[in-house]
C-alpha cells in the first residue's frame, strides 16, 4: 500500500468558507459567498444539483445577500478590501455585470429586505445621520427614494415589515445590552417590551400576521426568551424560555405556521420548532455545533450554516429529519482524526465567579509541550465550538490552546455579559489571569513559558496583559488590538460611538479609569518579544492604533515585528493574506519552543 507524507501545515490555512447564503423563492438555485478561489465572491449552484458556478469576479467580501421575490436576480452587499462601507448591486441569476442599486460612497449600508411584492427594497444607512442611521424606501422601478425612519437617541436598523406593509419594525440600539425594538405604525412608535427602567435587549423580531409580532428578548430576564407582542391589544406575553439558555435568531415559516429558534447555550447551539396553531415545542437536531444562518423557504424546506471545532462552515438542507450538506467543504487532505475537539472546563476567577473555557489539547504525537494563551474579541462576544482554520493549524504543529469566555462573553446571560462594560481592564484581566494560574496549577505549563495571542478585543487583552502581567509570557502576538482607549473612542465607526460611553468609558469622566486600561499606559514593562498584525483599512481598530503602539516601543528598544495589510480591514477576506499571517505566526512562536523564561 502507498505511503504519504504527513499534511504539510499550510493545508489546514487552505480550507475554504461561507460568509452567507441564500435560496431563490423557487430554490431552484442556492448562491453564496465563498473564498473558493482564494478570494470572496459569489458561487451558486442549480439546485438539486449541487456542482457550483461563479457569478462575481470582485473579490470582495460580501455582507448581505438575497433573492428578488420572482426568483430573477440576486441582490448583494459589498465592501471595498475591509473598509466596511457596503453597498448594495444587482446581479444576474447567472453572473454578468454588476448593477449599482444602492451606492453611496463612504457610508455604511444594512440590512436590505424587500416588500412583499418585490418592489421595493428597504435598507438602513448612514448617510445624512452618521450616528444614529436612517432607513430608506427604494422604488427598484422607478428609482425614487423616501426616508421611512430617521434614527435618534440610538442608531436603529429597519428589519422587516408587516405582511399588509401598514407596520414596520425596527431596532433602536443604546448598546450591546441595551436594544429596544419598535413597531412604527403610521406616525405611531409602539414599544415591544412594557416600559422599565432596567436595560433589557430584543434582539431579533418577525411578523405573524399584520398584528402580531414574535420576538426574542431578555425583558425582566437573564436569559433571552421567546415573548409575543399584539399591535391591536398592545399585550405583550411571555411564551417560552429555557433555563441558562439564550434564544438567539427566528425564522418563521408562514405557510406552516412554524417558528424555528436558534439558541446559544455556553459554547453551543440549538435548534427549536415552535408550532403557533397547537404549542408544540420540539428540539430539532442539528449537524454543527454552532448555527451561523437559518433559512426558510416557501416550501417549508429549512437551510443551515453551520460550522463545530473540526468542521468547516457549511450549508446544509433538510430533508424529512435528516440534514444534507449541500457543501462539503473539509481541511483539504486532513482527516478529521488529526484535528482537535475542545475539552469544556470551567474554573473560579478572583472572585469566585465561574468561567468556562475551552481547552484544545495537542494530540500527544505532535504535541511540542507549549500554551497559546486566547482572549476572544468581541468583547461581548465568545470562544465557541466552531472551526478556525489558525486553531487547528497551531494544534498540528503541537501548541495547545487555552480560550476563557471571561465577564462580557455572549451566552451566558444579560448581566454576565454587562460585566464588561466600563470596565475593559479589570475584571475581564483578571478573569484571564485566573485562566493563566488554572493552567500553571494543573501543571500544563510553568510561569512565564506562556504564548500569548488574541485578536480585536483579544489584541487589546494581549497588550494589557502584557504590559500588567509580563511575568506569565515569554512571547505576544497582538492582532488589530486597540492600545490607547481614548485614541480608540474617537476613532470608531460614528455610529458606534454613541455606545462607547457605556461600553468602554467616558473620556472626561471617566479618564483615571480609561488611563489605567490602556496598554500603551504599561510600555515600560511591555519586554517580551511582540509581533503586532493590523489592517491598513480596518474601521473598527483603525491603523493608528497598532502605529502608536509599536513606534513607541520601538523608541524604547523592545523587540517589536510589524506586519501590516494593505488589502485588509478587521479580519482577513483574502486567503493569502491569511496564510502570510499564520505562517508568520507560526515562525514567530517557534523561536520559543522548548525556551525556558
Amino acid at each position: 500500500m502507498m505511503s504519504f507524507p504527513k499534511p504539510d501545515v499550510s493545508q489546514f490555512l487552505r480550507t475554504f468558507s461561507i460568509e452567507d447564503f441564500a435560496v431563490s423563492p423557487d430554490e431552484k438555485q442556492l448562491v453564496f459567498s465563498t473564498n473558493l478561489s482564494g478570494k470572496y465572491n459569489l458561487w451558486a449552484m442549480d439546485l438539486p444539483n449541487i456542482f457550483p458556478y461563479p457569478l462575481t469576479t470582485i473579490d470582495q467580501s460580501c455582507q448581505a445577500l438575497m433573492y428578488d421575490k420572482q426568483s430573477q436576480f440576486i441582490i448583494a452587499g459589498f465592501d471595498y478590501d475591509g473598509n466596511e462601507n457596503t453597498q448594495f448591486y444587482g446581479i444576474p441569476l447567472k453572473g454578468g455585470v454588476m448593477k449599482e442599486i444602492v451606492y453611496h460612497e463612504n457610508t455604511r449600508n444594512f440590512q436590505p429586505f424587500l416588500s412583499e411584492d418585490g418592489k421595493k427594497l428597504y435598507y438602513t444607512s448612514s448617510k445624512e445621520n452618521p450616528s444614529y442611521l436612517n432607513s430608506y424606501c427604494l422604488h427598484l422601478e422607478t428609482g425614487e427614494e423616501t426616508k421611512v425612519l430617521e434614527g435618534n437617541g440610538g442608531a436603529s436598523y429597519l428589519i422587516s415589515q408587516s405582511p399588509d406593509e401598514s407596520s414596520f419594525l425596527y431596532l433602536k440600539m443604546f448598546a450591546n445590552t441595551y436594544m429596544l425594538m419598535y413597531a412604527k405604525r403610521g406616525d405611531e412608535d409602539i414599544l415591544l417590551t412594557p416600559p422599565t427602567d432596567k436595560q433589557h435587549t430584543v434582539s431579533d423580531g418577525v411578523f405573524v400576521s399584520d398584528s402580531v409580532i414574535y420576538l426574542l428578548t431578555d425583558y425582566e430576564a437573564d436569559f433571552t426568551y421567546l415573548a409575543s407582542y399584539n399591535l391591536d391589544t398592545h399585550e405583550f406575553k411571555k411564551i417560552k424560555e429555557i433555563e441558562n439558555e439564550g434564544f438567539s435568531s427566528l425564522q418563521y415559516d408562514k405557510e406552516r405556521k412554524l417558528l424555528y429558534i436558534a439558541s446559544e447555550k455556553g459554547v453551543e447551539d440549538h435548534l427549536y420548532e415552535y408550532n403557533l396553531e397547537n404549542g408544540e415545542w420540539n428540539q430539532l437536531k442539528t449537524p454543527a455545533s454552532v448555527i451561523e444562518k437559518l433559512v426558510v423557504t416557501k416550501s417549508g424546506t429549512l437551510y443551515l450554516l453551520g460550522r463545530g471545532a473540526t468542521n468547516p462552515r457549511n450549508i446544509y438542507k433538510k430533508v424529512e429529519d435528516e440534514w444534507v450538506s449541500l457543501t462539503n467543504y473539509t481541511v483539504p487532505g486532513v482527516e478529521k482524526y488529526d484535528m482537535v475537539e475542545p475539552d469544556v472546563i470551567t474554573y473560579p476567577s478572583y472572585d469566585g465567579l465561574e468561567i468556562e473555557a475551552l481547552f484544545f489539547k495537542a494530540k500527544k504525537e505532535n504535541d511540542n509541550g507549549e500554551i497559546i494563551f486566547w482572549p476572544h474579541g468581541g468583547p461581548q462576544a465568545s470562544e465557541r465550538k466552531f472551526f478556525r482554520a489558525s486553531f487547528q493549524f497551531m494544534l498540528n504543529q503541537g501548541f495547545s490552546i487555552f480560550a476563557p469566555n471571561f465577564r462580557g462573553s455572549s451566552g451566558y446571560g444579560l448581566e454576565f455579559m454587562k460585566m464588561v462594560e466600563g470596565d475593559w481592564g479589570y475584571g475581564p484581566r483578571l478573569d484571564n489571569v485566573a485562566g493563566l494560574d488554572w493552567l500553571i496549577d494543573n501543571g500544563y505549563t510553568e510561569k512565564g513559558n506562556i504564548l500569548l495571542m488574541g485578536g480585536s478585543y483579544g489584541g487589546y487583552m494581549a497588550l494589557l496583559l502584557h504590559g500588567r502581567h509580563a511575568d506569565y509570557f515569554k512571547a505576544v502576538v497582538d492582532i488589530f488590538g486597540p492600545s490607547d482607549l481614548f485614541s480608540f473612542i474617537q476613532s470608531v465607526p460614528e455610529d458606534w460611538k454613541p455606545i462607547m460611553d457605556q461600553w468602554v468609558g467616558n473620556p472626561e469622566k471617566d479618564r483615571e479609569k480609561l488611563i489605567e486600561y490602556s496598554p500603551i499606559t504599561y510600555l515600560e514593562t511591555m519586554t517580551k518579544p511582540m509581533l503586532v498584525i493590523q489592517g491598513a483599512n480596518d474601521p473598527r481598530v483603525v491603523k493608528e492604533e497598532s502605529d502608536q503602539i509599536v513606534k513607541a516601543l520601538q523608541e524604547k528598544g523592545r523587540d517589536v515585528e510589524y506586519m501590516l495589510l494593505e488589502d485588509e480591514g478587521h479580519g482577513f477576506s483574502k486567503k493569502e493574506n491569511e496564510i502570510a499571517v499564520y505562517q508568520k505566526i507560526l515562525s514567530f512562536f517557534n523561536q520559543f519552543i522548548g525556551v525556558k523564561v
